[in-house]
């Protein structure tokens, strides 16, 4: 079928394909978008190309230490035990490309292809990654780190005015109230075997906190707590926080994010295959592949809806 179409010739075909190679490594420098999901979760390491899933437990630990006598053989058990889940690997797939006519223009004039094309593809597969990194997938199966199951979900008063749980009408000592019943739902539960190290809110909330003055100062209250709540050394906001909650309403959460606690199971970042002709054009796939986010110990996080 490819036999009826107009091909490059053996010149043209040469052009290309050095102008291909180096749209393709100016694509693979490309710098990644300030997608927060993507430089927020830490990433995985080790997972070969071609794994098709992925198996883990989520752990809980048991038993404790104790005084022992002199010659003591009754040492306590401690342990760790976990639900054992297995997520797929997913592909994601965006090509861009050049017609004939376009190749042979750049030929002629010298012109550079148009590398705008390639990062356009590798800005929308970045976004799916990104994407899949904080939002699970109902269509997939893969999680996301904001609504991973097994998240302790905290319950705000609702004391602002008109018995609001919204940040926007709770004056600055019920806000910090809010954030200390958070964080006691990640503490207390685990007897302070966990810390959270995160706050993480909707850009709306992040916003107002920053512009939000206390009393007379020039304090704002987010810097209020940054400055009062020292445990927390990220304080930061994520869009996608503002319409997660139950009612798409908005969702504050805290919890430890390293790589001990949650990772990011992005096989391949970004492959660019070989040039295929599709008629009267030369079309590159692009692709990536994703298993989601594996939250290791679930009850690090604590999360909250209603806040805005």
């Amino acid at each position: 079928m490819g036999s009826r179409f107009a091909r490059l010739d053996s010149k043209e075909s040469a052009f290309f394909q050095r102008e291909c190679e180096y749209v393709k490594t100016r694509t693979y420098d490309q710098k990644t978008p300030n997608l927060k999901g993507l430089t927020l979760v830490p990433q995985a390491s080790g997972i070969p190309l071609g794994t098709s899933e992925i198996t883990y437990r989520r752990y809980a630990e048991t038993g404790q230490a104790k005084i022992i006598a002199n010659y003591a053989k009754d040492f306590p058990r401690v342990d760790v035990y976990g639900e054992e889940d297995t997520v797929k690997v997913y592909d994601i797939g965006a090509y861009y490309g050049y017609n004939i006519k376009e190749i042979r223009e750049s030929a002629l004039t010298g012109k550079r292809l148009d590398q705008r094309r390639a990062t356009t593809v590798r800005n929308a597969i970045d976004r799916k990654l990104n994407e899949l990194t904080l939002v699970s997938n109902k269509e997939t199966g893969t999680y996301g780190l904001l609504d991973f199951p097994g998240l302790t979900e905290s319950t705000l008063p609702a004391d602002g005015d008109g018995s609001s749980k919204s940040w926007a009408v709770k004056d600055a000592d019920k806000i910090i109230r809010d954030i200390n019943i958070l964080l006691s739902s990640v503490i207390e539960t685990t007897k302070g075997v966990e810390v959270p190290n995160t706050l993480l809110l909707p850009l709306n909330t992040y916003t107002s906190l920053q512009a939000r003055r206390l009393g007379d100062t020039d304090s704002s209250l987010l810097k209020y707590i940054k400055d009062n709540f020292p445990l927390l050394t990220k304080i930061d906001w994520l869009n996608e926080l503002g319409t997660i909650g139950v009612g798409k309403t908005g969702r504050v959460m805290v919890g430890c994010i390293d790589e001990q606690h949650v990772e990011n199971q992005i096989v391949n970042q970004f492959e660019q295959g070989d040039v295929q002709q599709e008629g009267m054009e030369y079309q590159i796939p692009c692709m990536a592949s994703t298993a989601g986010v594996i939250v290791y110990y679930p009850q690090a996080f604590a999360f909250a809806d209603g806040i805005q």
